[in-house]
C-alpha cells in the first residue's frame, strides 16, 4: 500500500453538471429547463396550484385549535423507572422528582414538569413527586409500598387567582 495507491471508491463522488455552456455539452441554451414560462424562470411558487381552480387546502374546513396555556409534561413509564433504578441511576430511598430524573439522565429536559405513567411494573418502594399520574401507575407504586405526590401544575405570575 503506498500513498499514491489510495484512491475513493469508484462512484462516490459525482461532478456537478456545468449547464448553459453549449449546445455540444447536452445541457446547452435552456440548460433543461425547457422552453420560457414560469417553471424556466427562478422563484417558481406553482406548489399548491391546480390551475386556477379553488385549492384543495382551501377547499376543506378548518378544525382544532391550539390552547396557548397547554403544559407539556416530561412523560415517565414504570418500566422505565424500575430500569433506572435497577441500573443504579437513581437512588430509590430519595424521592423521585423531575430534576433528579434529569440530573441521572433518565429524562432529558424538564418541559412543564412530570407526569408518570403505567406501563410495567415497580418492585422498589419509591417516594415519587410529580405534576401528574394515571391511576393504574399511582396503584402500581402504592403496590409495591411507595407514594405518589401530585404537585400543582406551575401557574404563571400574570394569571388571576
Amino acid at each position: 500500500m503506498k500513498l499514491s495507491d489510495i484512491a475513493d471508491n469508484a462512484g462516490s463522488r459525482k461532478k456537478r453538471m456545468r449547464v448553459g455552456r453549449g449546445i455540444g455539452s447536452g445541457k446547452g441554451k435552456t440548460s433543461g429547463r425547457g422552453g420560457k414560462g414560469q417553471t424556466a424562470r427562478s422563484g417558481v411558487r406553482i406548489k399548491g396550484f391546480e390551475g386556477g381552480q379553488m385549492p384543495m387546502h382551501r377547499r376543506l374546513p378548518k378544525r382544532g385549535f391550539n390552547n396557548i396555556f397547554r403544559l407539556d409534561f416530561a412523560e415517565i413509564n414504570l418500566d422505565r423507572l424500575q430500569e433506572a433504578i435497577d441500573s443504579k441511576l437513581v437512588d430509590a430511598s430519595a424521592t423521585v422528582n423531575v430534576e433528579s430524573l434529569v440530573k441521572a439522565g433518565v429524562l432529558r429536559r424538564a418541559k412543564d414538569g412530570l407526569r408518570l405513567l403505567g406501563r410495567g411494573e415497580i418492585k422498589t418502594k419509591l417516594t415519587i413527586e410529580a405534576h401528574g399520574a394515571s391511576k393504574s401507575a399511582i396503584a402500581a407504586v402504592e403496590k409495591a409500598g411507595g407514594s405518589v405526590k401530585i404537585l400543582a401544575p406551575a401557574k404563571d405570575e400574570g394569571e388571576a387567582a
